[in-house]
């Protein structure tokens, strides 16, 4: 799917469900990481992320544009938009639209690895998130060499 067909699905969605037309730009975004999409306040564009399409199927991706559509409709009315308000709560209902999008990473990808560092006196091994130069630092317990495992 490109742009063009991007911007002609949030148009004809905007008329279906909502009545109303989209007037501004949709776009995809692959900078977006863990959302769906986006919508934009001061231009009133609206941002997908390009990864729902080969993740999932066309229902999710529909859904997505949806929520989008109910930030930006009640934005343009000045009515509250935000997730926590009651008229955005209210319009998710009318319109059948998800409250929340499926999640776009694996477990793996958030997860951060781990450096595994061990002792060569007492053999008590370090776990850290970030690599250390084992040749500035020495053991806390013995005061021995520390050497990298994996």
């Amino acid at each position: 799917m490109d742009t063009a067909a991007l911007q002609q699905l949030v148009e004809q969605l905007s008329n279906e469900c909502f009545g109303k037309p989209f007037k501004h730009q949709a776009l995809f975004n692959t900078r977006l990481r863990t959302t769906g999409g986006r919508y934009k306040l001061r231009d009133g564009s609206i941002e997908i992320n390009p990864t729902v399409l080969l993740l999932y199927d066309m229902d999710e991706l529909k859904g997505i544009i949806k929520h989008e559509l109910c930030h930006y409709h009640l934005h343009q009315e000045g009515k509250g938009y935000r997730h926590g308000d009651a008229d955005f709560k209210k319009l998710l209902k009318e319109t059948n639209s998800p409250r929340f999008c499926k999640p776009l990473m694996d477990n793996r990808q958030t997860s951060r690895q781990i450096h595994h560092y061990k002792c060569t006196s007492c053999n008590l091994e370090y776990k850290r998130r970030r690599r250390m130069d084992v040749k500035k630092y020495r053991c806390g317990k013995c005061r021995g060499e520390i050497v990298f495992i994996q």
